[in-house]
């Protein structure tokens, strides 16, 4: 009998930031309020935090 192969341990995802491919067992994966994002690792978590931060500054001048 062929044993059930494991969806989530083969699945690939684009990384946010660089769009490489990674397994989504390795990847950084940060849950926000409404999505879910993908990153290869911690270089590319760090840049999208400092976008991140820096879209929303960018909005709270828009504000004002």
């Amino acid at each position: 009998m062929e044993k059930p192969s494991d969806a989530s341990s083969s699945a690939i995802v684009p990384c946010d930031i660089c769009h490489k491919e990674v397994p989504l067992s390795a990847a950084v994966i940060p849950e926000a309020a409404d999505y879910v994002a993908h990153f290869c690792g911690l270089e590319c978590y760090t840049k999208w935090q400092q976008q991140s931060q820096h879209a929303g500054q960018q909005g709270e001048k828009a504000k004002k």
